[in-house]
């Protein structure tokens, strides 16, 4: 009997959705030479060198995840997380490079300096 080859073909599911935000870095607080504001926290992004690429970003919604000790149960579901989220939003440019400001609803504590800050693509204004 001739050997038949098994040929397994994998069944694709649905192609999953890219993500909704870009990448960026909370780098410090905005501040002259001896006081520092920590209302506002600057952020670097990822790919934006510019002046004018970061002017794109005025308005966009951010967000500052991390893990908390206890968990919590998450609004309007009934599962226990420990992920946390500080929201808040881009307020303007900062400097030539692409930079921004962002604003958040609690100001961000120090140890988030140097962590992943996501600025969300909404919402939109094209």
């Amino acid at each position: 009997m001739a050997e038949k080859e098994a040929t397994t073909e994998r069944r694709q599911g649905p192609k999953r959705a890219g993500r909704m935000y870009v990448k960026g870095v909370f780098t410090g607080y905005k501040r002259a030479l001896r006081n520092q504001r920590e209302h506002t926290a600057l952020v670097k992004l990822d790919g934006c060198f510019t002046k004018e690429d970061a002017q794109w970003y005025v308005g966009k919604k951010t967000v500052y995840m991390y893990k908390a000790h206890n968990k919590t149960k998450m609004p309007s579901r009934d599962k226990w997380t420990r992920v946390r989220a500080i929201w808040g939003k881009v307020t303007r440019v900062h400097g030539n490079t692409g930079m921004v400001r962002a604003k958040f609803h609690h100001n961000l504590p120090p140890k988030a300096m140097g962590n992943r800050i996501r600025v969300m693509l909404y919402p939109s204004n094209i």
